[in-house]
Protein backbone atom coordinates (compact mmCIF):
# COMPACT_ATOMS: atom_id res chain seq x y z
CA UNK A 1 0.00 0.00 0.00
CA UNK A 2 1.77 3.33 -0.81
CA UNK A 3 1.89 6.31 1.60
CA UNK A 4 -0.95 7.88 0.20
CA UNK A 5 -3.87 5.09 0.06
CA UNK A 6 -2.64 4.37 3.96
CA UNK A 7 -3.35 8.18 4.93
CA UNK A 8 -6.47 7.61 2.99
CA UNK A 9 -7.34 4.96 4.61
CA UNK A 10 -6.35 6.27 7.99
CA UNK A 11 -8.65 9.52 7.80
CA UNK A 12 -11.36 6.92 6.19
CA UNK A 13 -11.44 4.98 9.73
CA UNK A 14 -10.88 8.18 11.98
CA UNK A 15 -14.03 9.79 10.35
CA UNK A 16 -15.61 6.44 10.41
CA UNK A 17 -15.32 6.47 13.88
CA UNK A 18 -16.96 10.00 14.28
CA UNK A 19 -19.50 9.28 12.38
CA UNK A 20 -21.29 6.30 14.93
CA UNK A 21 -20.27 8.45 17.76
CA UNK A 22 -22.89 11.02 18.07
CA UNK A 23 -26.15 10.54 18.05
CA UNK A 24 -27.24 12.69 15.77
CA UNK A 25 -26.16 10.18 13.34
CA UNK A 26 -28.62 7.43 14.88
CA UNK A 27 -31.44 9.83 15.38
CA UNK A 28 -31.48 10.77 11.54
CA UNK A 29 -31.34 7.14 10.72
CA UNK A 30 -33.94 6.34 12.80
CA UNK A 31 -35.84 9.47 11.64
CA UNK A 32 -35.68 8.50 7.74
CA UNK A 33 -36.72 4.98 8.34
CA UNK A 34 -39.84 6.11 10.32
CA UNK A 35 -40.59 9.13 7.69
CA UNK A 36 -40.14 6.57 4.91
CA UNK A 37 -42.24 3.75 6.14
CA UNK A 38 -45.36 5.90 7.37
CA UNK A 39 -44.82 8.26 3.99
CA UNK A 40 -45.10 4.94 1.68
CA UNK A 41 -47.62 3.69 3.50
CA UNK A 42 -49.49 7.10 2.65
CA UNK A 43 -48.30 6.99 -0.79
CA UNK A 44 -49.03 3.50 -1.48
CA UNK A 45 -52.55 3.62 0.32
CA UNK A 46 -53.61 7.00 -1.71
CA UNK A 47 -52.32 5.22 -5.27
CA UNK A 48 -54.21 1.60 -4.24
CA UNK A 49 -57.54 4.06 -3.39
CA UNK A 50 -57.21 5.83 -6.53
CA UNK A 51 -56.88 2.58 -8.48
CA UNK A 52 -59.73 1.09 -6.86
CA UNK A 53 -61.79 3.90 -7.62
CA UNK A 54 -61.23 3.96 -10.97
CA UNK A 55 -61.17 0.63 -11.73
CA UNK A 56 -58.17 0.37 -14.25
CA UNK A 57 -58.44 -3.13 -15.75
CA UNK A 58 -55.05 -5.28 -15.22
CA UNK A 59 -53.64 -2.27 -13.08
CA UNK A 60 -50.68 -3.41 -10.25
CA UNK A 61 -48.52 -1.68 -8.37
CA UNK A 62 -45.41 -2.93 -6.86
CA UNK A 63 -44.84 -2.42 -3.34
CA UNK A 64 -41.43 -0.52 -3.66
CA UNK A 65 -42.65 1.96 -5.86
CA UNK A 66 -44.57 3.99 -2.53
CA UNK A 67 -41.08 3.66 -1.26
CA UNK A 68 -39.79 5.26 -4.28
CA UNK A 69 -41.92 7.98 -4.53
CA UNK A 70 -41.29 8.51 -0.26
CA UNK A 71 -37.39 9.37 -1.61
CA UNK A 72 -38.82 13.06 -1.80
CA UNK A 73 -38.97 13.27 1.82
CA UNK A 74 -36.55 10.83 3.37
CA UNK A 75 -34.23 12.75 1.47
CA UNK A 76 -33.65 15.38 3.86
CA UNK A 77 -33.68 13.29 6.90
CA UNK A 78 -30.26 11.92 5.04
CA UNK A 79 -28.90 15.42 3.94
CA UNK A 80 -28.62 16.44 7.66
CA UNK A 81 -26.88 13.25 8.58
CA UNK A 82 -24.42 13.67 6.05
CA UNK A 83 -24.14 17.73 6.22
CA UNK A 84 -23.47 17.09 10.54
CA UNK A 85 -20.30 14.94 9.02
CA UNK A 86 -18.36 18.54 7.92
CA UNK A 87 -20.25 21.48 9.97
CA UNK A 88 -20.33 20.06 13.29
CA UNK A 89 -16.53 20.39 12.77
CA UNK A 90 -16.52 23.58 11.97
CA UNK A 91 -18.89 24.35 14.73
CA UNK A 92 -17.22 22.78 17.20
CA UNK A 93 -13.26 23.83 16.21
CA UNK A 94 -12.61 20.31 15.52
CA UNK A 95 -11.95 20.66 12.09
CA UNK A 96 -8.31 22.31 13.16
CA UNK A 97 -7.19 18.91 14.69
CA UNK A 98 -8.94 16.91 11.28
CA UNK A 99 -6.51 19.15 9.10
CA UNK A 100 -3.83 19.16 11.27
CA UNK A 101 -4.41 15.31 10.88
CA UNK A 102 -4.56 14.97 7.39
CA UNK A 103 -3.16 18.20 5.76
CA UNK A 104 -4.26 17.16 2.24
CA UNK A 105 -7.80 18.96 2.14
CA UNK A 106 -8.92 16.57 -0.57
CA UNK A 107 -7.95 13.99 1.47
CA UNK A 108 -9.91 14.97 4.12
CA UNK A 109 -13.22 15.65 1.58
CA UNK A 110 -12.84 12.43 0.13
CA UNK A 111 -12.32 10.46 3.21
CA UNK A 112 -15.60 11.93 4.44
CA UNK A 113 -17.17 11.02 1.07
CA UNK A 114 -16.08 7.44 1.12
CA UNK A 115 -17.84 6.96 4.45
CA UNK A 116 -21.11 8.55 3.66
CA UNK A 117 -21.39 6.99 0.69
CA UNK A 118 -21.70 3.13 1.65
CA UNK A 119 -24.05 4.14 4.72
CA UNK A 120 -26.35 5.84 2.34
CA UNK A 121 -26.35 2.80 0.15
CA UNK A 122 -27.14 0.83 3.33
CA UNK A 123 -29.62 3.07 4.89
CA UNK A 124 -31.80 3.29 1.30
CA UNK A 125 -31.87 -0.40 0.82
CA UNK A 126 -32.92 -1.36 4.51
CA UNK A 127 -35.43 1.85 4.64
CA UNK A 128 -36.69 0.89 1.23
CA UNK A 129 -37.21 -2.53 1.96
CA UNK A 130 -38.83 -1.97 5.60
CA UNK A 131 -41.17 0.36 3.71
CA UNK A 132 -42.11 -2.07 0.93
CA UNK A 133 -42.66 -4.84 3.61
CA UNK A 134 -45.09 -2.49 5.31
CA UNK A 135 -46.75 -1.61 2.07
CA UNK A 136 -47.43 -4.99 0.90
CA UNK A 137 -48.18 -6.51 4.42
CA UNK A 138 -51.25 -3.66 4.55
CA UNK A 139 -52.13 -3.14 1.11
CA UNK A 140 -52.01 -6.15 -0.74
CA UNK A 141 -55.61 -7.48 1.22
CA UNK A 142 -58.04 -8.31 -0.91
CA UNK A 143 -60.04 -5.62 0.83
CA UNK A 144 -57.76 -3.12 -0.99
CA UNK A 145 -58.29 -5.24 -4.15
CA UNK A 146 -55.41 -7.18 -4.31
CA UNK A 147 -53.62 -4.53 -6.56
CA UNK A 148 -50.11 -4.93 -5.04
CA UNK A 149 -47.72 -7.05 -5.70
CA UNK A 150 -44.43 -8.18 -4.56
CA UNK A 151 -41.95 -9.04 -7.67
CA UNK A 152 -38.42 -9.62 -6.14
CA UNK A 153 -36.06 -8.85 -9.41
CA UNK A 154 -38.18 -5.30 -9.77
CA UNK A 155 -38.48 -4.74 -6.02
CA UNK A 156 -34.06 -5.53 -5.75
CA UNK A 157 -34.01 -3.45 -8.52
CA UNK A 158 -35.92 -0.28 -6.41
CA UNK A 159 -33.87 -0.95 -3.17
CA UNK A 160 -30.76 -0.62 -5.34
CA UNK A 161 -31.67 2.32 -7.13
CA UNK A 162 -32.72 4.32 -4.00
CA UNK A 163 -29.34 3.15 -1.91
CA UNK A 164 -27.79 5.04 -4.94
CA UNK A 165 -29.43 7.94 -5.17
CA UNK A 166 -29.00 8.57 -0.79
CA UNK A 167 -25.69 8.44 -1.49
CA UNK A 168 -25.21 10.93 -4.00
CA UNK A 169 -27.57 13.27 -2.29
CA UNK A 170 -25.60 12.53 0.77
CA UNK A 171 -22.00 13.22 -0.85
CA UNK A 172 -23.62 16.35 -2.41
CA UNK A 173 -24.37 17.46 0.68
CA UNK A 174 -20.70 16.70 1.75
CA UNK A 175 -19.19 18.92 -0.72
CA UNK A 176 -21.95 21.82 0.05
CA UNK A 177 -21.02 21.37 3.92
CA UNK A 178 -17.49 21.99 2.68
CA UNK A 179 -18.19 24.95 1.04
CA UNK A 180 -20.91 26.71 2.78
CA UNK A 181 -19.29 25.60 6.61
CA UNK A 182 -22.31 26.09 8.50
CA UNK A 183 -25.69 23.90 9.11
CA UNK A 184 -27.85 26.26 7.85
CA UNK A 185 -26.52 27.60 4.96
CA UNK A 186 -25.79 23.70 4.06
CA UNK A 187 -29.39 23.02 4.58
CA UNK A 188 -30.92 26.19 2.74
CA UNK A 189 -28.57 24.96 -0.20
CA UNK A 190 -30.02 21.78 -0.31
CA UNK A 191 -32.94 22.34 0.25
CA UNK A 192 -32.98 24.91 -3.17
CA UNK A 193 -31.62 22.33 -4.86
CA UNK A 194 -33.47 19.52 -4.25
CA UNK A 195 -36.66 20.88 -4.00
CA UNK A 196 -37.12 24.96 -3.84
CA UNK A 197 -35.59 25.83 -7.09
CA UNK A 198 -36.98 23.32 -9.01
CA UNK A 199 -40.67 24.14 -8.07
CA UNK A 200 -40.05 27.78 -8.47
CA UNK A 201 -38.74 26.87 -12.02
CA UNK A 202 -41.83 24.81 -12.79
CA UNK A 203 -43.99 27.88 -11.72
CA UNK A 204 -42.58 30.21 -14.22
CA UNK A 205 -44.21 28.34 -17.59
CA UNK A 206 -41.25 29.01 -19.09
CA UNK A 207 -40.25 26.28 -21.63
CA UNK A 208 -36.61 27.03 -21.24
CA UNK A 209 -37.10 26.77 -17.09
CA UNK A 210 -39.44 23.72 -17.36
CA UNK A 211 -36.33 22.23 -19.18
CA UNK A 212 -33.71 23.38 -16.40
CA UNK A 213 -35.76 22.22 -13.54
CA UNK A 214 -35.92 18.91 -14.82
CA UNK A 215 -32.56 18.30 -14.61
CA UNK A 216 -32.04 19.48 -11.10
CA UNK A 217 -30.94 16.80 -8.87
CA UNK A 218 -34.19 15.41 -7.45
CA UNK A 219 -35.94 15.27 -10.74
CA UNK A 220 -32.73 13.63 -12.45
CA UNK A 221 -33.22 11.30 -9.07
CA UNK A 222 -36.64 10.39 -9.76
CA UNK A 223 -35.78 9.47 -12.90
CA UNK A 224 -32.61 7.05 -12.23
CA UNK A 225 -35.24 5.17 -9.82
CA UNK A 226 -37.75 4.97 -12.74
CA UNK A 227 -40.00 6.89 -12.13
CA UNK A 228 -41.84 8.52 -14.81
CA UNK A 229 -43.20 11.60 -12.99
CA UNK A 230 -41.59 15.05 -11.72
CA UNK A 231 -42.65 17.10 -9.22
CA UNK A 232 -45.95 18.02 -10.77
CA UNK A 233 -47.03 14.54 -12.02
CA UNK A 234 -45.67 15.57 -15.70
CA UNK A 235 -43.06 13.41 -17.99
CA UNK A 236 -39.79 13.11 -17.26
CA UNK A 237 -38.16 13.53 -20.23
CA UNK A 238 -35.23 11.53 -20.13
CA UNK A 239 -34.03 7.78 -19.28
CA UNK A 240 -32.71 6.16 -16.37
CA UNK A 241 -29.04 6.21 -17.45
CA UNK A 242 -29.41 10.06 -18.18
CA UNK A 243 -31.40 10.44 -14.72
CA UNK A 244 -28.17 9.36 -13.20
CA UNK A 245 -25.38 11.20 -14.86
CA UNK A 246 -27.38 13.94 -14.20
CA UNK A 247 -27.56 13.30 -10.90
CA UNK A 248 -23.94 12.40 -10.59
CA UNK A 249 -23.00 15.54 -12.73
CA UNK A 250 -24.51 17.57 -9.66
CA UNK A 251 -22.82 15.34 -6.63
CA UNK A 252 -19.31 16.17 -8.93
CA UNK A 253 -19.77 20.03 -8.84
CA UNK A 254 -20.87 20.25 -5.14
CA UNK A 255 -17.47 18.20 -4.20
CA UNK A 256 -15.53 20.25 -6.78
CA UNK A 257 -16.73 23.41 -5.31
CA UNK A 258 -16.29 22.35 -1.67
CA UNK A 259 -12.64 21.18 -2.69
CA UNK A 260 -11.84 24.34 -4.14
CA UNK A 261 -13.02 26.26 -1.26
CA UNK A 262 -11.50 23.85 1.36
CA UNK A 263 -8.45 24.24 0.15
CA UNK A 264 -8.75 27.92 -0.34
CA UNK A 265 -9.98 29.11 3.12
CA UNK A 266 -8.41 28.77 6.68
CA UNK A 267 -10.12 26.34 9.20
Amino acid sequence: MSMGSGELGRAVGAEWVKLWSVRSTWWCLAAATVLMVLSALMLGGATVTDMVREGVAGARLTASEPAVSATSFVQFALVAMAMLAVTSEYASGGIRATLQATPIRGRVLAAKALVVAPVMVAVGVVSGGAATVAVYAVLSADVFGGLVELPPAEVALDLLRMGVFFALVAVMAVGVGAAMRSAAGTLTVMFMLLMGLPLMLLMTGSQAALEASMRMPLVAGLAFMGSTDNLTGGPIPYTAAEGLAWLAGWTAAALAAGHALLRRRDA
